[in-house]
């Protein structure tokens, strides 16, 4: 089978450290969608480490990994990362495997994205300039460069040739110049270097290690409200982030799919623009960004912080048949009390628990339920029965009101800091 992990959120829910922990009961850990946007931290021997786009289970010994055809890679980036991870496991390119159906993101993407992104004027929708939004459009547009098209060097040039024409045309449209030389340089070192990896054909791979009794987990990147189709559109990235996402980003049948895991941390935080209901623009808010250290692992820019939406995050559960909860940054509620958690909303002067069509335009008022904090640092626990009873009240709730059952919560950033309920 095939269990799936995944955001619920806007991202950054603590998914990397998750799946660090999870990895070490599975064979095989897979990426199946998104790119180098995606930052997961981990904590190696009390050392930060942010991937980008190798899957989380790299630094586990013997577990093998899957950069899926959902994923878009930025070979420079790709090859950044794995200079970096070489230093603390040297075995690591050994147990990488990258799909020949995986699309490629140029330099001229980059620069796509910029030009677009500053067309938008005041609408901007917050990307991250890493070409992710253009590359993605080139593969639904059938114009895209894929992996296993490095491997024929004449017939790439001939095809990256053709796409970088195709974008200039498109840069002149929007009056936006840049000068790619040395991005292209880095770009056609690191297509050289990509290369030399172990490039495969990914689904009849899969499902060779699943016909042999391979344990794989899939591994997504951003949060489910971040969906291109169920996100609060506009402002989402361009791919499927759900569980549904699985499928078609790794060539797995649906029917193979068990476990689905979704990662929530106690609170919510948004990168970048777009709707966010619970946002607290107050001393709450700047208080929840320092004692979290909310800022993007990969951009740096500040999170906007807020309260949990239970509204959103039941609607995340419900659109991937979450089976099992995992609550993260528990800890940086200790200082907080009362502790609030939006139960509901107030749309057009009536009480709703459903996700609104467009958050972009509907006016949204969250509907609070108090919950009391706790007296005792819970980083300082080493079970779920150490903990407050008025955070055990907390959990209880947020398990009823989610119908799901919560199986993990973390209380503090080290790798072993995870407690089972």
């Amino acid at each position: 089978m095939v269990d799936v992990l995944l955001g619920l959120q806007w991202g950054d829910e603590g998914k990397g450290k998750i799946v660090d922990y999870l990895a070490a009961n599975y064979d095989i850990i897979a990426r199946f969608q998104g790119g180098p946007n995606a930052g997961h931290t981990l904590y190696i021997n009390d050392e930060k480490v942010v991937l980008h786009t190798i899957p989380s289970g790299v630094f586990q010994p013997g577990c093998k990994n899957l950069i899926g055809n959902g994923v878009v890679i930025d070979p420079v980036t790709l090859k950044k990362e794995i200079a970096e991870i070489v230093k603390r496991q040297p075995d690591v390119l050994s147990r990488l495997y990258i799909s020949q159906r995986a699309h490629i993101i140029t330099p001229t993407h980059k620069a796509l994205d910029a030009a677009s992104e500053a067309a938008k004027g005041k609408d901007k929708i917050g990307s991250t300039l890493k070409g992710i939004g253009p590359t993605y459009m080139d593969k639904t547009g059938r114009n895209g460069l894929r992996v296993g098209d490095l491997l024929d060097e004449k017939s790439f040039e001939e095809k990256y040739n053709k796409l970088k024409e195709k974008h200039a045309q498109l840069l002149g449209q929007y009056d936006y110049e840049v000068d790619i030389t040395e991005w292209e340089k880095d770009f056609l070192d690191a297509v050289a270097y990509m290369r030399e990896l172990n490039v495969i054909n990914a689904e009849y791979w899969l499902d060779e290690q699943l016909k042999t009794g391979q344990k794989i987990l899939a591994e997504g990147a951003q949060g489910s409200m971040l969906d291109i189709d169920f996100g609060t559109y506009p402002f989402v990235t361009s791919s499927n982030t759900i569980a549904a996402g699985v499928s078609n980003g790794l060539g797995v049948s649906p029917k193979m799919v068990g476990e689905v895991y979704g990662i929530t941390k106690a609170y919510c935080t948004r990168v970048g623009s777009g709707p966010f209901p619970t946002e607290l623009h107050d001393e709450t808010g700047d208080a929840l960004r320092k004692a979290g250290n909310e800022f993007g692992a990969t951009t740096g820019r500040p999170r906007r912080c807020g309260w949990i939406d239970l509204v959103a995050l039941r609607y995340s559960v419900m659109l991937s048949g979450v089976t099992q909860l995992i609550v993260t940054k528990t800890d940086i509620l200790d200082s907080f009390s009362p502790l609030k958690a939006a139960t509901s909303y107030i749309v057009d002067g009536e009480e709703t628990d459903q996700m609104p069509y467009d958050l972009c335009t509907t006016e949204v008022q969250p509907v609070y339920r108090e919950f009391e904090g706790w007296d005792k640092p819970i980083n300082e626990c080493a079970t779920y029965e150490e903990t407050p009873e008025s955070f055990k009240q907390y959990c209880d709730f947020l398990e009823q009101y989610l119908g799901t059952k919560l199986s993990y919560i973390s209380n503090g950033v080290g790798r072993d800091q995870l407690l089972k309920k």
